[in-house]
């Protein structure tokens, strides 16, 4: 079964090496890395899609990386989607090739673009225009200006984004919390889908 992991670790070179050199010793398997974030005090946050060794456990990953200096695992959990990390930049060719299918296509992309559980589109007056399999029946509509966090539960982490009069929510089970940059990854990508919508 395939295991997500949400590591922050030092932006020097060498410290994916690090990383990469634990979770293999730990009985982890790398399918693949996407940074999800930079920031100016020097530290990355980086994505790891990985598999498990027969026998091996998951606390086994995060005890070998939160060993080293200045690493800390975030976030692990089992990921559905296998062997699936889908990039922005594929998410615009898949919307560039159906531009009018684009709005519907995005919502579709941004559950394995941003490793949520669902995402739903819902219009002003509360009903659900579009959402993929796992989201609830019913999704607030909540009028926002910009990509934002939501309240969420005590399960589900939430987070929004507006798309024209519409809202689009992503729900994410257990975490790990949304970041400033996905936030504004998830504002480009709606405002990209608009834009090829209209071409």
């Amino acid at each position: 079964m395939p295991f997500l992991l949400r590591v922050s670790l030092p932006d020097v070179p060498g410290s994916l090496g690090r990383v990469a050199t634990a979770i293999g010793q730990a009985g982890g398997d790398i399918e693949a890395i996407e940074i999800v974030e930079k920031s100016g005090g020097g530290e990355a946050v980086d994505d790891v899609l990985l598999e498990m060794a027969p026998g091996a456990m998951p606390d086994s990953i995060v005890s070998a990386c939160n060993a080293l200096d200045g690493v800390e695992v975030l976030w692990i959990s089992r990921y559905a989607a296998g062997g699936n990390l889908f990039l922005d930049l594929e998410v615009v060719e898949e919307l560039t090739a159906h531009p009018a299918e684009a709005l519907d296509r995005v919502l579709d992309l941004l559950p394995v673009t941003f490793r949520v559980d669902w995402a739903a589109r819902v219009k002003p007056d509360g009903t659900v225009r579009r959402a993929t399999d796992a989201a609830p029946s019913e999704v607030a509509w909540m009028a926002l200006e910009r990509p934002s966090r939501l309240p969420d539960d005590d399960v589900t982490l939430l987070c929004g984004a507006p798309l024209g009069k519409d809202s689009v929510v992503l729900g994410r089970r257990g975490g790990p919390e949304f970041l400033d940059s996905e936030l504004a990854r998830l504002g480009h990508l709606l405002g990209l889908a608009r834009s090829i919508s209209r071409a």
